[in-house]
């Protein structure tokens, strides 16, 4: 299969044959594993007739003063081809004046009290810029069907919710979290670790891990368990922005006496990177 790199949205209007099923991978390009079980789950999904698209774009509302936009890495070629290799129809990488075309747009997408929890309280205005490129890209790919990672769980959850509430006819489905061997969770960030970042970059997966080992105790017994490794990690470990276990609906704190699906999630900079995570959890009807 040849992928084809297109850069307008009149090109993809062009090429997209009528009656396939669509289905789109939005990300900010610098690929890798995570993404490309993103893509090939897509193919699954629209199977040889359907047609795969693969957004590239680092939008540059939803990062804030101090953070990494202008060192995010561009890497279209490598992205197309570990595309291509997954089984995407197109790539779809425009310009900044193509998804914007009156500059920074006046009308945004707000998303919220959910946005303003957790990650949007560490990154005030992420959100709104993130789901205002999101729902910029869904008018311009039109699909029938969207994927995204659930390692974003909060992106994730509120990608829904505007899908809900502003009618979007898109389906969007959550794709699990992919890990490295040594159960660290793949992110583009990734690649600013130092060799000696990595040890504490595992925390975070090894405090996930030990809360879910922990989830017959309930609530409470998960939080404690997973703070006991970050604490373990001590001076040389990562730097907790926070660790919470939420309800996957709208973020809010999950009550001692919680039942059904949670999530549990962890922010921290390790060295100069700022790393997220967090692991799908359920709990059973109380005693």
């Amino acid at each position: 299969m040849t992928t084809h790199l297109l850069e307008t949205a009149a090109e993809l209007r062009t090429a997209a044959l009528d009656g396939r099923t669509r289905a789109v991978v939005m990300t900010m390009g610098a690929l890798h594993e995570g993404h490309a079980t993103l893509i090939r789950t897509a193919r699954e999904h629209v199977g040889a007739d359907g047609e795969v698209v693969v957004t590239v774009f680092v939008n540059p509302l939803q990062f804030g003063p101090g953070e990494d936009l202008d060192r995010y890495p561009r890497t279209l070629d490598a992205d197309v081809k570990i595309a291509e290799g997954a089984g995407a129809d197109y790539v779809f990488a425009p310009a900044a004046d193509e998804v914007y075309p009156g500059g920074a747009p006046q009308v945004r997408i707000t998303a919220g009290p959910m946005g303003e929890r957790y990650e949007g309280a560490s990154r005030p205005g992420h959100f709104d810029g993130m789901l205002t490129v999101v729902a910029k890209l869904l008018h311009l790919t039109t699909p029938a069907v969207a994927f995204f990672g659930q390692k974003d769980a909060q992106q994730l959850a509120l990608i829904r919710r505007m899908a809900t509430d502003l009618n979007f006819p898109a389906e969007i489905v959550g794709v699990p979290t992919v890990r490295e061997g040594d159960g660290l969770a793949l992110s583009s960030r990734n690649r600013y670790l130092s060799d000696a970042d990595r040890p504490a970059a595992l925390a975070l997966s090894r405090a996930l891990f030990a809360g879910r080992d922990a989830v017959q105790a309930g609530p409470d017994a998960v939080r404690a368990a997973a703070r006991t490794v970050l604490e373990r990690a001590g001076d040389g470990g990562p730097a907790v922005d926070y660790l919470a276990l939420v309800d996957p609906v709208d973020f809010t704190e999950a009550p001692p006496g919680h039942t059904g699906p949670a999530i549990l999630a962890v922010a921290a900079k390790v060295g100069t990177t700022r790393l997220i995570d967090n692991i799908p959890l359920e709990f059973g009807a109380a005693r």
